[in-house]
């Protein structure tokens, strides 16, 4: 199997309390049996990534997603709840089954392996027909993700973020958090990219920058969406595609997200977040969302995990409501 509900296989303290304390998200059932999974949306956890130092390799934000989970509770008080976002209660009464399929597990000594079973989870779920929501781990959860699309384009990739992201390898490393985009700039299957919130300084050099443009990449400074707001930004994204949204928190406000290890004035705010989720749900198909780069232990009140776990909200209920499930 390449799931579980522990963050890791080493049945450390700390890890062990992690296990007795699992909250699948919103309490959905719990199904870690990826090779027959029955499901409509999946939940899954992915900690680690590729670290570029031996304090990263276990950092903060591998504890993000039991975090939100553990949260979840105060984005949406339960299902029999009328949630104002999305004009009534989370699956709107249908048969829609949703499913917390634990966190992919991560071996020390293994790092590309790490990358490999998360690749392979996704791949299962999307085999499985199901809309796959990520819970990272840092920025290079979404690398492995993106992979197991191959053969699914083409995709509109949308980054919310403060940085860009487009390093080709620093510190030796290619598949690390610095290099999420610039990884899936070359994948096949993946199209048009949007970069969505950038802003302050440390969001790349200027090779960084000149590689995005050459791309073909629509940076979209926060300075610029402010001005213009998030509607005219979707309505320069094409309709009628498949897009993945990609949520680094520090691309968002941090008044609403402020845990995340590199915070920045300004940044996409929750009414800006939530026109851009349901934007995307009703132009074409949201085809896989994550949400990372979160760091509990700076989470004031938990107000980043409840962030992040509106916009899965958001992502759910309007996609139940566009009927992206009627037909499975």
């Amino acid at each position: 199997m390449v799931t579980s509900l522990t963050v890791a296989p080493m049945r450390s303290g700390l890890h062990y309390y992690l296990e007795q304390q699992f909250n699948s998200f919103h309490n959905f059932p719990i199904e870690t049996d990826l090779d027959n999974l029955n499901a409509d949306v999946a939940i899954l956890g992915i900690p680690f990534g590729d670290p570029y130092s031996m304090g990263e390799a276990s950092n903060d934000q591998a504890f993000a997603p039991t975090h939100i989970r553990r949260h979840c509770g105060r984005a949406l008080r339960g299902l029999d709840r009328y949630d104002f976002d999305i004009g009534g209660t989370l699956l709107d009464g249908r048969d829609i089954k949703v499913v917390d399929c634990g966190d992919v597990i991560g071996v020390a000594k293994d790092v590309a392996g790490n990358h490999a079973r998360s690749e392979a989870a996704v791949k299962k779920i999307l085999a499985a027909g199901a809309l796959p929501i990520i819970l990272g781990g840092d920025h290079a959860i979404p690398i492995p993700v993106f992979r197991a699309y191959e053969g699914r384009g083409p995709i509109t990739l949308i980054q919310v973020d403060a940085h860009i992201d487009w390093r080709d390898i620093f510190h030796g490393v290619r598949d690390g958090l610095s290099s999420v985009i610039r990884r899936a700039s070359e994948m096949d299957h993946i199209n048009e990219i949007y970069q969505i919130g950038l802003r302050a300084a440390g969001s790349g050099r200027p090779e960084e920058v000149d590689a995005a443009l050459k791309y073909g990449a629509h940076l979209i400074p926060d300075i610029e969406l402010q001005e213009i707001g998030m509607k005219s930004v979707l309505d320069r994204i094409p309709d009628g595609g498949q897009y993945y949204l990609t949520i680094d928190a520090d691309g968002v406000d941090p008044t609403i997200m402020p845990a995340v290890a590199g915070p920045a004035p300004g940044g996409v705010n929750y009414p800006q977040m939530r026109t851009l989720i349901q934007g995307l749900v009703n132009k074409g198909k949201v085809v896989g969302m994550d949400v990372v780069e979160i760091t509990p232990s700076r989470d004031l009140n938990g107000i980043t995990a409840v962030t992040a776990g509106r916009f899965i909200c958001n992502l759910i209920g309007t996609a139940v409501r566009a009927g992206y499930f009627e037909n499975k």
